[in-house]
């Protein structure tokens, strides 16, 4: 598989699950804190290089590939650098329509515990700010509603390239990482 049909293949999978997680946060009427984004600046947030493989090539096709890897080589920070904490407006990302699968997953899906039972996965503000809304989430989830499972997305990401899904990196290096693979592909197929 080339590398646009790989893209292509994680658009595809990520507008599958921005779809479900609509319909879920419909259901349950669960949202995120206009401007929070508290759970990005988590310092341990590990991804792969797939899931940014459509942020790379956003970069390559907009002559931003190699100031990245710049901005990237210059910073010490395990926080995100598509994250803009003064970036005014509903949220923080930078570059909401290609950030990566967890930051796709948290707060809108499911994990699955040892018994096979769905637990919710999201944050300690939308468990205490929301709390109606989050039990009723957990009631509707027992009860059978649909809930996207983080592991049945990671598979779907496994399945496209195994190799770009083997390893987690820590988020700035998977970024690094795909603006690298996304460099080296097209050094040998353009003049």
């Amino acid at each position: 598989m080339q590398l646009e049909e790989k893209v292509a293949a994680v658009t595809q999978v990520f507008e599958g699950l921005d779809q479900q997680i609509a319909n879920f946060q419909s259901a349950t009427s669960l949202h995120c804190k206009p401007g929070c984004g508290k759970c990005c600046f988590k310092p341990d947030i590990e991804a792969t290089i797939l899931e940014f493989l459509p942020f790379a090539v956003h970069l390559y096709r907009n002559k931003l590939a190699e100031p990245w890897l710049e901005k990237l080589a210059q910073t010490d920070s395990s926080i995100c650098l598509i994250l803009n904490p003064t970036q005014a407006g509903a949220g923080l990302c930078t570059e909401y329509p290609y950030r990566g699968l967890i930051c796709r997953l948290f707060g809108y899906s499911a994990r699955t515990n040892k018994y096979g039972k769905k637990e919710l996965v999201t944050c300690q503000i939308i468990k205490s700010e929301q709390m109606v809304a989050y039990g009723q989430s957990i009631d509707k989830i027992d009860g059978g509603f649909e809930v996207p499972v983080m592991n049945q997305f990671y598979m779907q990401l496994h399945a496209i390239d195994f190799e770009l899904t083997q390893n987690f990196y820590p988020i700035n290096e998977a970024i690094k990482k795909a603006i690298e693979t996304v460099l080296q592909y097209f050094a040998y197929r353009e003049v």
